[in-house]
């Protein structure tokens, strides 16, 4: 493909608004957002400040953007590889992800800065932890858990942001988020079956197999409603939170039952309409218990 078929190709990809927000699936910030945002709502205990609250909601747009576009970077080379990512490099620039990686980056630790001491002393490490999600899989299988991880540390951040120190609640939920996503990660990573192991990829569905890959998907989604009946309890949550629970077990078992097919569109549906109902199941479940 020569320089402009490229540019045919990009352009027919959207305007460069666009372009990015593809780029860093903005769209996936509907997974992590509403667990830290629950978890502010239950620090605050129903009362949270507005100032506080927009600070909390930069800070998770700034990282989870720096965090993408680290794994663009990092993985330019590869992406064009892989049939599934191959037009990923066409949306914008490797320069003007660098650059943009840069300004979200220092972004979020301004913001992080304007909440208090302790944010601003942990965001540092917190930008680590998600950018050294990019470089995992180049060295141990694990990779998912360690995605789950960079996710996990958003209720933990918020719940930080709200009362200046940490508490069992919030750990428990972080350990759940690490479940969930973790689990719905395998599951995404099944499409790459074929392209990891033609590439020697370390992958841990290529280590276990599909069929049991699914199989702890399952089990780590199990503790992951585990954890959040744990969180309400932790957190002397009420009968609202607990009454949005079966809705959030409906959710993960139709997105198990959909991916068993195996089927492209059946995972890509269970990937995010499932996942997004399970957030936003959790947060209007911690509204209601904590503001009504």
């Amino acid at each position: 493909m020569d320089a402009k078929d490229r540019q045919g190709e990009a352009s027919g990809l959207g305007g460069p608004v666009t372009r990015f927000l593809r780029l860093i699936r903005f769209s996936h910030t509907v997974f992590a957002l509403p667990f830290a945002l629950g978890a502010f709502v239950v620090a605050a205990n129903g009362r949270p400040s507005l100032r506080t609250l927009s600070l909390v909601v930069i800070c998770m747009v700034l990282a989870r953007t720096a965090a993408m576009l680290f794994n663009r970077v990092v993985d330019w080379s590869l992406d064009q590889r892989n049939p599934r990512t191959a037009t990923r490099h066409l949306l914008v620039s490797k320069s003007a992800a660098l650059i943009f990686l840069t300004l979200s980056s220092a972004g979020f630790v301004f913001a992080a800065a304007a909440i208090n001491w302790l944010t601003l002393m942990l965001a540092p490490a917190a930008l680590a932890v998600i950018f050294f999600y990019s470089l995992t899989k180049r060295f141990t299988s694990a990779t998912h858990f360690f995605l789950g991880l960079a996710l996990a540390i958003a209720p933990v951040g918020a719940w930080i942001a709200q009362t200046g120190h940490v508490d069992l609640a919030p750990l428990v939920l972080g350990a759940g988020v690490i479940c969930w996503v973790a689990g719905f990660d395998l599951i995404y990573a099944t499409q790459d079956y074929d392209f990891d192991r033609r590439e020697g990829i370390r992958s841990l569905v290529v280590k276990l197999g599909i069929a049991r890959s699914l199989r702890l998907a399952q089990l780590l989604h199990l503790g992951m409603f585990a954890a959040l009946i744990a969180f309400g309890i932790a957190a002397s949550l009420g009968l609202f939170y607990y009454s949005g629970m079966p809705l959030v077990a409906a959710a993960l078992f139709y997105e198990h039952k959909l991916t068993s097919k195996l089927d492209l569109a059946g995972i890509n549906r269970a990937f995010f309409e499932s996942n997004a109902f399970v957030s936003a199941v959790f947060l209007i479940a911690v509204c209601l218990d904590r503001l009504v």
